[in-house]
């Protein structure tokens, strides 16, 4: 395969698989050219960027500059922080972004901001791109920027992933219900000793992610292709990452591949609006081959197991894609395993980016999530208002 060609590939669908799903696309050009033809400038302006209150620079340990962005009053009595998945930005959250504006207005803070070498947040050292330092720049974000306060997280793919490490490195900030039963407290007594009776995270949303075991997805490919994405995906990736200028080349020629690829791996609606495919195309084609290469590797080891514990108390809202080909729907019933107090939402004929092919089947319970996590001491107020 020309390295080029490897350029064109990584830059789809999360960056995951497109080195092995790119063989036989090239003669679909011609039905790209048909769908980009079919973009509704409506449709393209409803995923326009909205109004931002406040943004700023957060560094992090290691000196990487996080670009965060706020919206609404500094001082509302909950916030909903919010983080992306890989190879996306904080751009992927805007039709939730938008529906928490519209049924809140400025009573909850909505705070955003783009992982480390992603977006338009400075690069990280290759060592430091890892779940591990991922969960430690978003507890940077927090004591920056929600320092008080009660606090709903919302997690996308690598994102939910980043929430797990932080809930690994911090239970004590996470929420904790009273047990409903003694057998229940001596059960769980071990654990709820390390918790906060007030934790301020006190929800959590986990959309299209993964406790771990991610080497074992096919993403869909036969089981040949997909028995051989574990051992050559990783080497093309280096390579690629090696000559990363020839490869940044490559992709730009090869953008109605990345559309292919974006559309069959990442959505599962046959009916997904051109303009959503064109928008999540250029989301993940700018994020830099490199970045793809050094975040791979944390991808394949995670295991979220021990954070997941730390929101046993905790309200979670798990949504999950019943064709998801990245992050499948038997993960997100996993997390439900783990978590038998969680919400589990499976949302039909939808695929990896499910927040941005069906908005209201993830807005819907979102909303009802935030208003459940609303200080119960405004909640007259605010249903007045």
């Amino acid at each position: 395969m020309r390295l080029g060609r490897v350029g064109a590939v990584v830059g789809g669908a999360a960056g995951l698989a497109g080195a092995i799903t790119a063989v036989g696309i090239a003669q679909q050009r011609r039905a790209v050219a048909a769908d980009r033809a079919l973009i509704d400038p409506r449709s393209a302006a409803a995923l326009s960027a909205e109004p931002t209150s406040r943004q700023h620079r957060i560094p992090t340990e290691d000196g990487v500059l996080l670009h965060a962005e706020e919206v609404g009053p500094a001082d509302a009595p909950l916030t909903v922080l919010f983080v992306h998945g890989f190879a996306l930005s904080l751009e992927s959250f805007v039709l939730q972004r938008r529906a928490l504006r519209e049924h809140f207005g400025e009573r909850v803070r909505l705070v955003l901001y783009d992982l480390r070498s992603h977006g338009r947040s400075g690069h990280s050292p290759s060592a430091d791109c890892t779940l591990e330092q991922l969960g430690r720049d978003l507890y940077g974000v927090l004591d920056r920027l929600v320092p008080t306060g009660p606090v709903v997280l919302v997690g996308h793919s690598m994102g939910g992933m980043t929430i797990m490490s932080f809930a690994r490195q911090h239970p004590e900030l996470f929420a904790r219900r009273q047990p409903a039963s003694i057998a229940e407290a001596e059960r769980t007594q071990s654990r709820a000793t390390d918790l906060a009776p007030d934790g301020r995270i006190r929800a959590v949303a986990l959309i299209n992610t993964s406790s771990g075991e991610l080497r074992t997805v096919t993403l869909g490919l036969p089981s040949l292709l997909a028995r051989l994405r574990g051992p050559v995906l990783p080497v093309l990736l280096r390579r690629a990452a090696k000559n990363a200028a020839l490869v940044e080349r490559g992709r730009a020629l090869g953008k109605d591949l990345a559309w292919l690829i974006t559309k069959r791996l990442s959505f599962a609606d046959p009916d997904v609006p051109p303009a959503v495919v064109a928008f999540c195309t250029n989301l993940i084609a700018r994020t830099p081959v490199d970045v793809v290469a050094d975040f791979y590797p944390t991808l394949m080891t995670h295991d979220g197991a021990e954070g997941l514990r730390s929101l046993l108390h905790t309200p979670v809202l798990i949504l999950g894609a019943e064709q998801d080909a990245l992050t499948p729907l038997s993960h997100s019933e996993a997390l439900t395993r783990a978590l038998p107090d969680a919400r589990l939402v499976v949302v039909p004929n939808a695929g990896h980016l499910l927040m941005l092919e069906h908005p209201d089947a993830v807005n819907r319970p979102l909303l009802e999530l935030v208003d459940s996590a609303y200080p119960a001491r405004l909640t007259g107020r605010r249903r007045q208002a």
